[in-house]
């Protein structure tokens, strides 16, 4: 669970960014750790999530819950796959539904990654790390389809260029609520976290990120469409923001 801290602002810590005034009353932690916890919402000022950049006030009570150290230590798990392609430099799988990527708080176990250490052995580009070993893109738990590992990093930096590029097309396919009535469309709206709520994204036009979304009806249903989508940015969550802003 972590432990909780809490801190009331003083007169000589005035006007600090919050970021700043939470990493020099946690002893070794980073600014870019408090970041973190910050982005996840661990951070709250007098009871509401907190920003990075908020200049903290006279007391302003900072409640800040540290997340428990997890030792780095990625289990290798007997965990089958379905392969849809595979050799010496890159591996295709078809994860289903429920299954998370890769190691993050409250999933250390029955990702992605621990099967493909299993699998592949050492044989997984190390660009992303110990928690991401092979991940060059991602898909949330609950959608289901293919992803691509690569298993060295020469391999890793072709695909993020070709991801990059948009030289690796990517479609998407979804069962929305309500009828579109347009047989196709492009939504073109940033996102970035909700200002209300800091663990969701949302179209966010003062700090979010350009994201683009296209859409093709493939048909339609009493009270459903189904869609498919073609993404020219990977915004977190983009296609259910996008999707839910258009009103579905």
């Amino acid at each position: 669970m972590g432990s909780e801290l809490q801190a009331l602002v003083s007169i000589n810590d005035i006007n600090k960014r919050l970021d700043i005034f939470v990493s020099e009353k946690i002893p070794g932690k980073s600014r870019s750790a408090v970041q973190k916890y910050i982005d996840g919402g661990l951070v709250s000022v007098d009871g509401k999530c907190g920003k990075a950049n908020y200049r903290v006030k006279m007391g302003d009570n900072i409640s800040v819950i540290v997340p428990e150290a997890k030792e780095l230590n990625v289990l290798k798990e007997d965990i089958e796959l379905d392969i849809v392609y595979e050799d010496g430099d890159v591996i295709l799988i078809n994860k289903p539904q429920n299954m998370v990527v890769h190691p993050a708080p409250g999933h250390y176990e029955g990702t992605l990654v621990n099967a493909l250490l299993n699998h592949c052995g050492g044989s997984l580009s190390g660009i992303n790390g110990v928690l991401r070993p092979g991940i060059v893109h991602r898909i949330d738990k609950d959608t289901s389809g293919v992803l691509i590992a690569a298993k060295n990093d020469m391999a890793h930096n072709s695909l993020a260029k070709q991801l990059q590029e948009h030289s690796m097309s990517r479609k998407y396919y979804a069962l929305v609520f309500g009828g579109i009535k347009e047989d196709s469309g492009v939504i073109e709206k940033p996102i970035g976290r909700d200002p209300k709520e800091r663990k969701r994204m949302a179209v966010n036009y003062k700090n979010g990120k350009p994201a683009i979304t296209n859409f093709n009806v493939l048909d339609r249903f009493d009270g459903y469409t189904l869609v498919e989508l073609i993404l020219k940015t990977g915004r977190t969550h983009q296609i259910r923001v996008h999707m839910s802003d258009y009103g579905h």
